[in-house]
């Protein structure tokens, strides 16, 4: 198991996503482009966020990574606070959401160790823990800064997954970037166990990237060959019982 200090090491030197545009950050359409191949290859964040249901309520993201989904938060009236482990992520936060003149607050923070005595409606972590050594404890801290009847919202992969099976016969990256130090995979069985103090659980699981790398790189969404014959409702069904995503709702 890698060492906190290698993980912010190493998505400091590269903060997810930063590669989805050509363009300089210095221009909003850099931003533009990041949100667009975000929501586009992945559709089913937009739903898991349930925009609509925080609006002027507190909401603490743990791993902003570069705002994307802290620039939804806050233009949908959430009272929006980012925290994230590495600086290099914090700063293009602060100049995105400067850019776009766009309110909230970020910090550099460790979840495993950040405990604050500040409350929020909802505590959102998207594909984040499973890069910590330590995700009880992060989970425990989450658990301890939400209201009564507040709300945590975290992806993690999964274990029983269409893309799991292919790293495990070698087909395909462990992630988007090679040599994470760490990416667990777990099971409806293991987030039972990780949540078991919270009221309710419930486990949503979604996404199968189905396009070609090098079109994508290009910003251009062409599906795989084997993905574009596909029916939407097997494709719908595939991605339910093998995709990469569980979406996890839980309440405080």
């Amino acid at each position: 198991m890698a060492t906190i200090g290698e993980v912010k090491e190493y998505w400091n030197k590269q903060p997810c996503n930063i590669k989805h545009s050509n363009k300089t950050m210095e221009d909003k359409e850099f931003f533009n482009d990041v949100s667009k191949k975000r929501y586009t290859s992945e559709p089913h964040i937009l739903n898991f966020m349930e925009l609509d249901k925080f609006k002027n309520k507190k909401v603490l993201e743990v791993g902003c990574g570069i705002g994307t989904d802290a620039q939804k938060f806050s233009e949908n009236g959430a009272i929006y606070k980012g925290i994230d482990l590495t600086e290099n992520s914090i700063d293009i936060c602060k100049k995105r959401f400067n850019l776009l003149n766009l309110k909230g607050d970020f910090e550099v923070q460790n979840i495993e160790e950040y405990c604050s005595n500040e409350k929020f409606d909802l505590i959102y972590s998207f594909g984040v823990l499973h890069h910590t050594p330590n995700i009880d404890k992060a989970i425990e801290n989450c658990y301890s800064m939400l209201n009564n009847n507040g709300v945590l919202k975290v992806m993690l992969y999964a274990k029983n997954s269409w893309k799991y099976f292919k790293i495990k016969e070698g087909l395909d990256q462990y992630e988007a970037q090679s040599n994470v130090p760490i990416a667990n995979v777990y099971t409806n069985e293991d987030i039972m166990n990780l949540f078991k103090k919270f009221s309710s659980v419930n486990i949503v699981q979604d996404h199968i990237f189905p396009y070609k790398i090098p079109e994508y790189k290009q910003q251009l969404f062409v599906k795989e060959d084997y993905f574009e014959c596909m029916p939407d409702n097997l494709f719908d069904c595939l991605k339910k019982n093998l995709g990469w995503h569980l979406c996890i709702t839980c309440v405080k």
